[in-house]
């Protein structure tokens, strides 16, 4: 895709990654990702954010149909994970008199990963930078979500140019603009993105969206994902409902199941969450990778939780689940439990106890049972997914 340009002379030059298999080596990209860049063609020429290394020639193309990359004066550095900054050591060479810019932090990673010396300008919160007839302000937004992280806002134009901040996973598809793309399409990976890259980091998030809340905001440009011309404010709604972790009224039940017992008693407790009159959404923990099972449990107040115990213990791809769960600091969950053993227990106290660390509310019944459920069980499964549903409809009114 070739440079396009959002106002007359700012131009967005990023590429799309359609072939990388795992972000950070972690996270399925099925739908691919997207690292934005953008020109700033004024008296002064500034570059915001990079490219993945791997892609930086594809970006000096696209520079190239606008300006000379020679003629770049200003290397801006919003956030220097290597997804943004890989084509740092390629423009320099081919701009050599332009000045990187980022926080103090970033300079010590320009130095660590590329091994550049000299060139490198710190910037202060609330610094201002003319180009010309247009001036930037940078604003330090740290841990959204590295701790050298920043944002840089185009005055006159009221453009924010956000970082990782506001952005998701999935390639533009033809177009770069909110009103251009398929939103249904595109906001389920803005919240998997959300919840497995930034997650954790929800109150530097509130602070962020706090500082710049004075700010008259007419386009968010990102790092990834699409750029927000029409509804600006509906990604910051999103951005700011999931980083105060309220989850929307409905459940996501994840179980695992070896032989079919613990299936057999997550159908049942699904029908119960039904007859309670919440939505519901059921994965298998066995068959859905790590990323989607936190999305989900990100997106719903409601949690239910099905395992068979196994080695004494929580069945592997649960046990998984919870810790990822635990590691990314998911609060205000309400939760219900069931789980089955053979010959010994151990997984649904295993269970509770990860549930007590993460401080979640536990909702009763909690159903265990030795081997395949009996009718009596079943519709114990059946009043814990009613339970749970109209609790959730009760914490949500």
């Amino acid at each position: 895709m070739s440079a396009i340009e959002l106002v007359k002379g700012v131009f967005w030059v990023g590429v799309n990654d359609r072939t990388t298999e795992l972000f950070e080596s972690v996270w399925p990209l099925p739908q691919g990702v997207s690292y934005n860049s953008y020109l700033i063609v004024d008296e002064k020429v500034a570059l915001i954010d990079t490219v993945k290394g791997p892609f930086a020639l594809e970006l000096v193309e696209n520079i190239e149909e606008i300006i000379e990359p020679a003629k770049l004066d200003y290397l801006i550095v919003n956030h220097m994970e290597p997804d943004h900054s890989g084509a740092l050591p390629l423009l320099r060479r081919l701009a050599p008199r332009a000045r990187i810019l980022g926080t103090e932090k970033a300079g010590g990673l320009v130095r660590a990963l590329y091994h550049l010396e000299g060139g490198f300008e710190p910037v202060r919160d609330g610094q201002r930078l003319s180009l010309g007839r247009w001036s930037l302000i940078f604003y330090e937004t740290p841990f959204v979500h590295w701790p050298e992280t920043m944002m840089t806002y185009l005055t006159e134009e009221k453009i924010l140019f956000s970082g990782d901040a506001f952005g998701g996973f999935g390639a533009l598809d033809g177009g770069i603009f909110d009103d251009q793309l398929d939103l249904s399409r595109y906001e389920p990976e803005i919240l998997r993105y959300f919840s497995n890259i930034v997650g954790m980091y929800t109150n530097p998030v509130q602070r962020a969206i706090q500082k710049l809340k004075a700010l008259e905001i007419e386009m968010i440009a990102p790092a990834h994902g699409p750029v927000w011309r029409k509804e600006p404010e509906r990604v910051v709604g999103l951005y700011d409902r999931w980083s105060r972790m309220e989850g929307e009224p409905g459940v996501v039940l994840i179980y695992g199941s070896m032989y079919g017992e613990t299936e057999l008693m997550a159908e049942q407790v699904a029908r119960g969450v039904i007859a309670g009159g919440a939505p519901l959404r059921v994965l298998d923990a066995s068959r859905t990778h790590l990323s989607f099972l936190l999305a989900e449990a990100w997106r719903y107040r409601g949690l239910i939780l099905g395992a068979p115990t196994y080695d004494g213990g929580i069945f592997i791809p649960m046990e998984q689940f919870l810790r990822l769960a635990q590691r990314k600091r998911l609060q205000r969950r309400v939760v219900g439990l069931f789980g089955s053993f053979g010959w010994s227990g151990g997984a649904v106290k295993a269970m509770k106890s990860v549930i007590e660390e993460l401080g979640w509310e536990l909702v009763e019944p909690v159903v265990e049972f030795n081997g395949r459920p009996t009718r009596e069980e079943l519709e114990q499964g059946l009043a814990l997914g009613r339970a749970l549903a109209e609790r959730v409809r009760k914490a949500l009114e």
